[in-house]
């Protein structure tokens, strides 16, 4: 097999390839990403003879001729814009990336006549649900997407399920919880609050500290990703869960603990604006059917990426500087974050 995988710098990206190439050494990955601030080729060491495209997914005429030259199979599409406070300060580029960027992919993927264009899409689309709803969401739960990342995850779901309806392309779709591991991008939670916390820097929690998030560790967010490309229906959409919740400040205790830091490292903020209560995934499908389950508890899990990031500082340490979004700007009465 012959894979394109997009956003493949990224985090969720980085360590799909290097769980392909471990399974599948067969099969030939090529990784194309524009290398924004959040993609980053170090992330792919030790898999230096991956083949590499930097460009922009929004590049028909590059994305069109990499298929072609690479006579891709499957696309398996993570690049996004994904984090939510700097999606308030420039949405534009969350729908050029996030919609624009899916629909060129689609596009050249169409005309290349690819064997399956895989999505990979969020939780977020579903909108919040109340903190004490009973039931989570399902495959075919309505979107009412919130904010402008959510949002133009959810046009770019639209688009993929159109090309499928309209062209007849062979497309899969999945939705995942919130991801944290290794290789993630020091802006998000556990990621911000790790790197933080190993330096003794206050770690900043927005002030609505009992919303939930389901958490997911990446390495399982991989295998459900190759169940559904193994074994997954054609056309189907699949939500990835853990079933495991946690709040925010929970999740910054875990990682305190994990750190051996105090408690007295948290420092809350201002809320962001949009920002959602609850999601909760049902992943009964994914597992009844192709028989994926999650296999890391959260506590290993986050004591084990908290080790991680402890021993790679020099993965981590030289990113800071692009860490753009000041968490902190909630709390000292602006509008909105600010670009450092």
């Amino acid at each position: 097999m012959r894979l394109l995988v997009t956003g493949g710098a990224g985090f969720i990206g980085s360590n799909f390839v290097r769980h392909w190439a471990r399974e599948h050494p067969n099969d030939h990955v090529v990784v194309y990403d524009a290398l924004t601030y959040a993609g980053n080729r170090a992330s792919l060491a030790g898999f230096e003879g991956l083949d590499f495209v930097h460009a922009d997914i929004c590049d028909f005429e590059t994305v069109d001729r990499t298929l072609r030259e690479q006579r891709i199979d499957v696309v398996v599409h993570f690049a996004a814009e994904s984090h939510n406070s700097r999606a308030t300060l420039d949405p534009g580029l969350f729908f050029r990336t996030n919609v624009i960027g899916t629909q060129t992919l689609l596009e050249a993927a169409r005309r290349n006549e690819v064997r399956r264009f895989h999505h990979i899409s969020t939780c977020e689309v579903y909108g919040e649900m109340a903190l004490d709803a009973p039931d989570p969401f399902k495959e075919d739960s309505p979107y009412r997407p919130r904010t402008p990342y959510s949002a133009s995850k959810a046009g770019a779901d639209h688009a993929v399920r159109a090309y499928a309806e309209t062209f007849g392309l062979p497309v899969t779709i999945t939705n995942c919880a919130n991801n944290y591991g290794p290789y993630q991008f020091p802006e998000k939670l556990v990621a911000l609050c790790a790197t933080r916390a190993l330096d003794d820097r206050p770690l900043p929690l927005y002030s609505s500290l009992g919303n939930k998030r389901e958490w997911l560790h990446v390495s399982d967010h991989c295998k459900a990703i190759e169940a559904v490309l193994l074994k997954g229906r054609i056309g189907d959409t699949y939500l990835v869960g853990s079933g495991v919740e946690a709040t925010i400040e929970e999740m910054a205790d875990l990682v305190l603990d994990a750190a051996g830091k105090p408690a007295t490292l948290k420092e809350i903020v201002k809320d962001r604006p949009g920002h959602d209560t609850r999601y909760l995934l049902d992943s009964a499908k994914l597992r009844t059917e192709l028989g994926w389950a999650p296999e890391i508890p959260l506590r290993l899990g986050i004591a084990e990426t908290v080790a991680w990031f402890g021993a790679n500082r020099s993965w981590w340490e030289p990113l800071l500087e692009k860490a753009s979004v000041d968490e902190h700007a909630w709390a000292n009465g602006g509008t909105g974050p600010v670009v450092r």
